[in-house]
């Protein structure tokens, strides 16, 4: 198997070619408009593209994928709540769901239902061995559960830790942004993780939660991590028990 990545400078977001062999068969998942890197390799190598699969309807995750499409004369391949979502950048042709399995030539690949960050987000896992994780877990940190169309923080925490870190250890992550990482890694040193599995303590210090030039909420910050871009992400409880994961830039510690 074949796995190439190519990541969008401003985003960070990443998209990727997955093939069997050289000359063989493909698929693209998400596009962040700078696929050409991929692109260039289907066509020098001559591999027979079959379908391009959408983690999620972001735009940063899709921008371009129906010009990539009409291009090759693939399906689109999406979540309903992804197709649903989507807007003048692609139309989802072919619907899939968790546990729907896709074969291009020697490729299988599995669909896994990841919501949280988004409703729909699907996982690609890619003969057993590898698994693109969308916008669910990345290395070192998670996704925020307050982006447009999230379905909460409950969503994402059974998605990472009932499905994802159920997969054996030395499965390879491919996140939605930056570089990869692994099962066993994840399990081990992502701080999320390790609060969620009882090894860490939660934090207890005060916090305000919200745009900076914005009204905020008195919150709790449970957790205050890092994030892909070198920045934070925190886990924030409010007074009514809510629980969320958002951006370091909106909250205001101490």
């Amino acid at each position: 198997m074949i796995l190439q990545r190519v990541e969008q400078s401003d985003w960070l977001s990443n998209a990727y070619l997955v093939c069997d062999e050289p000359g063989g068969h493909g698929v693209l998942i998400d596009s962040n408009g700078v696929t050409e890197p991929l692109t260039e390799r289907v066509e020098r190598e001559g591999i027979e593209l079959t379908h391009i699969l959408l983690t999620h309807s972001h735009w940063d995750h899709v921008v371009g994928a129906g010009k990539l499409a009409e291009r090759f004369g693939v399906p689109v391949v999406g979540s309903d709540a992804t197709a649903e979502q989507g807007g003048d950048q692609f139309e989802v042709t072919e619907k899939i769901a968790g546990g729907d399995v896709i074969e291009s030539g020697g490729l299988r690949v599995e669909a896994i239902d990841i919501p949280g960050h988004t409703a729909g987000q699907i996982a690609f896992t890619f003969d057993g061995t590898d698994c693109l994780t969308a916008d669910c877990l990345f290395r070192g940190t998670v996704g925020g559960t307050r982006a447009p169309g999230a379905t909460g923080f409950a969503d994402q925490r059974e998605s990472i830790m009932e499905r994802l870190m159920k997969m054996p250890p030395e499965t390879r992550i491919h996140p939605g942004h930056r570089e990869p990482t692994t099962v066993g890694d994840e399990w081990e040193q992502n701080p999320f993780i390790r609060v969620w599995r009882g090894l860490d303590e939660e934090g207890t210090d005060s916090c305000e939660v919200g745009p900076p030039d914005g009204e905020r909420q008195e919150a709790t910050l449970i957790l205050w991590g890092p994030d892909y871009d070198g920045g934070n992400k925190a886990w924030v409880r409010f007074p009514d028990g809510e629980d969320a994961i958002v951006g370091g830039s909106q909250v205001k510690r101490g």
